[in-house]
């Protein structure tokens, strides 16, 4: 979460005593590590972000970042547990520099009223950045709530609020469909995008060899940024229609290749369909099985990242010829009749 040093969590805490512990859902003897674990798990599940629009969320987020406040310091923590429900008064006198504890019927004079009278007292803790990824991840942006209660203050102490933090526009998401052809070649589809100007189109290059499933980005065509942040992403899930003839395993494609009962016995070659939209000469050898498989090497789908294509898997599917010519049906008659005069002399 880079750009984040320098934030702080500001938390008010009023004078009416609050039982920090049962906030945290934690017992009094609570370690460090199990009210930080607490802290996180109510955090993520209260957090504005996660329940956008809901108040009482919203009201439940202060009240545990203010619990977390008073038990993950083990100064103010000490106070909480000794004094009770005067642990703020206790805490403001030390720091106006007096001595003891405060008088109960005045404890502040005209110059501190206010506080711890009712009124809310502010203190504020810097947070590193490895507390805010640890808490919240790298989700970005954040909400305008959250943006309020981790306002930037100037190292110094002054209070000034500092520029609002650059904040990186919202990914677009989208699906478009492709054949088996353009998936293989590689192609482009213009999407239009609705905004509060209009519509604007963009246009997405798809690379040859994507995957069925697989998503393309177009940087920084996504939602605008907001407080000069860069913009968004659109991406892209590209789903590949189904082939006729064509069947695809990572690049190896797959087809059926009709092949005639003489050149199946004879040998020869038979046409058989690409990727690329053309036909290709597969060799049969002489004797081939029905069901034979036959490579064509680089015949396949491209690689994503270059280099060699995958390959063509021919199945052969032996073809009988219909109807039966008579020179066919004398063929096999002999065939026959060798066969049979085989099993009787074995």
């Amino acid at each position: 979460m880079a750009g984040t040093a320098g934030w702080y969590l500001q938390t008010a805490m009023a004078t009416t005593f609050k039982d920090y512990y049962t906030t945290l859902g934690v017992p009094k003897t609570a370690s460090e590590k199990e009210i930080k674990a607490a802290f996180r798990k109510l955090a993520r599940k209260h957090h504005p972000d996660v329940n956008p629009g809901d108040a009482a969320a919203e009201a439940r987020f202060k009240e545990i970042n203010e619990a977390n406040e008073v038990l993950s310091d083990p100064e103010k923590r000490g106070k909480y547990d000794t004094y009770g429900e005067r642990w703020q008064e206790i805490d403001a006198w030390e720091k106006a520099g007096r001595p003891g504890a405060p008088p109960g019927s005045d404890p502040f004079g005209p110059q501190f009223r206010g506080q711890g009278q009712g009124e809310p007292q502010f203190e504020y803790r810097s947070m590193s950045p490895e507390d805010l990824e640890d808490l919240f991840g790298d989700r970005e942006p954040f909400s305008d709530f959250f943006n309020e209660m981790f306002r930037g203050r100037s190292a110094g102490g002054s209070g000034r609020t500092r520029a609002p933090r650059p904040l990186r526009g919202a990914d677009l998401e989208a699906e478009t469909a492709v054949t088996l052809e353009e998936a293989y070649a590689g192609t482009t589809r213009t999407l239009e995008i609705a905004t509060e100007t209009g519509t604007r189109r963009v246009q997405i290059s798809i690379p040859a060899g994507i995957a069925d499933g697989a998503r393309v980005r177009a940087a920084g065509q996504g939602g605008p940024g907001l407080n000069g942040g860069a913009a968004g992403d659109i991406l892209v899930r590209v789903n590949i229609l189904p082939h006729p003839i064509l069947r695809r395993e990572g690049d190896t494609l797959h087809v059926r290749a009709q092949v005639p009962l003489d050149v199946a016995l004879l040998g020869g070659e038979v046409d058989v369909p690409t990727a690329k939209g053309t036909r290709a000469r597969l060799r049969i050898p002489e004797g081939t099985q029905n069901g034979a498989r036959l490579r064509m090497r680089g015949l396949g789908m491209p690689h994503l990242k270059g280099g060699a294509s995958g390959d063509l898997i021919a199945e052969v599917d032996v073809r009988l010829p219909v109807p039966l010519t008579p020179e066919v049906r004398s063929v096999a008659e002999a065939l026959r009749e060798r066969r049979e005069a085989g099993h009787a002399t074995s």
